[in-house]
């Protein structure tokens, strides 16, 4: 494995991707940023856990699961044989559980020939190998035969919640479909898989939220415990939604059985609809996954979203709390230099991975201010 190491200036945080009129400059930090590729060699690697002793554990999109120890990457013998990575889907998302110090469980979100489910594992004690429950913890996701828009992103809420993206499959009528689970954020119980405690009670009692097209990215916001969605839409619009139990977030492409793209994000048509928090407009940029810039060390940066972007090829920081998402600005070392971005995930120390997705000689970067 090949380490490099890249630093950058906070302070040159000038290259300016889409603005508002009107919208107020965001701060920038004057701390250097350091780039560390700590893994390469990978193929389209969709996320990260990070281990207590600071391992990592990486899914591979093709069904393989590769663990990040002291400089080397070995894979995880598991039982990835069902997985089809036909198109958008495969061995997407992966999180720890909360309590995986004790327990050594860990969840992945993975496409198969009949549907796209959440698996729980439980690996090993020297990370050689993980073994899977017996049955999924949810299942009968549907997946389009083709595999766009199969999800997949995992992320524990603050109450202890699991939170799962399901992708609508690219039919017209399951965002709106209080029925079907896709084109929604679904919210079980880690153990059972049941609906959590707390959910809205909508038909399906799994659905926390809908009227989504394809969630790509959830972070939890420090201090608030509010979720961010950042939804992967089609070539007129990316949004970021705050997401709210019970929640409609406009998604609408049944245009009489066909799948119409041509519609808004947010079809303001739709009473209730809630607004995107912030939207690319054209051109998109592809947002994929999220977190949070958490510490001190981010200077006047801290607090701001980190979002990864695939046709971007960049990392976008957004102001939240600033109407309308405030600017966006690319971080320099990250505009171009790695190719496609697919997830952001904290590393536990102030600093967050990010992941590329080129198909070929990925890589897991250290991202540290």
């Amino acid at each position: 494995m090949r380490l490099a190491v890249r630093t950058v200036l906070g302070a040159a945080l000038t290259g300016l991707v889409a603005a508002c009129a009107g919208q107020p400059d965001l701060p920038a930090g004057g701390d250097e940023w350091s780039i560390e590729v700590v893994a390469d060699g990978l193929e389209n690697p969709w996320d990260v856990g990070v281990l207590p002793d600071g391992s990592l554990l990486v899914p591979e999109n093709d069904g393989r699961l590769q663990l990040v120890s002291d400089g080397q990457t070995n894979e995880v013998n598991a039982d990835l044989d069902d997985v089809d990575g036909t198109g958008e889907g495969g061995l997407m998302g992966l999180v720890l559980d909360p309590n995986f110090g004790d327990s050594n469980r860990f969840y992945t979100c993975q496409s198969t020939d009949a549907d796209v489910r959440v698996v729980a594992w439980t690996l090993a004690a020297d990370g050689t190998s993980a073994e899977r429950d017996p049955e999924p913890l949810v299942s009968g996701i549907d997946r389009a035969s083709s595999g766009r828009h199969s999800g997949c992103r995992l992320l524990f809420d603050d109450s202890g919640a699991l939170l799962v993206s399901a992708g609508d499959a690219a039919v017209g009528s399951n965002p709106q479909d209080l029925g079907s689970l896709n084109g929604k954020v679904l919210r079980v119980d880690p153990q059972t898989g049941n609906p959590a405690e707390g959910n809205p009670g909508l038909e399906r009692p799994e659905i926390y939220t809908y009227g989504h097209r394809n969630v790509q990215g959830l972070a939890l916001q420090p201090g608030t415990g509010e979720v961010y969605a950042v939804e992967h839409g089609p070539d007129r619009d990316d949004e970021i939604n705050l997401l709210s139990a019970g929640g409609n977030y406009g998604w609408n492409p049944d245009g009489d059985g066909s799948y119409d793209e041509s519609v808004p994000m947010t079809d303001d048509q739709i009473d209730g609809a809630i607004p995107a928090i912030w939207s690319s407009g054209s051109p998109t940029v592809a947002a994929s996954g999220a977190a949070f810039l958490d510490g001190s060390g981010w200077g006047d940066d801290e607090g701001l979203l980190a979002v990864a972007c695939l046709k971007g090829a960049r990392l976008l920081l957004i102001d939240v709390a600033a109407d309308q998402g405030g600017e966006v600005r690319s971080v320099p070392g990250l505009e171009d230099d790695y190719g496609r971005l697919r997830a952001v995930v904290p590393s536990g120390d102030g600093s967050i991975y990010v992941t590329t997705s080129n198909g070929t000689d990925d890589k897991v970067l250290l991202v540290s201010p």
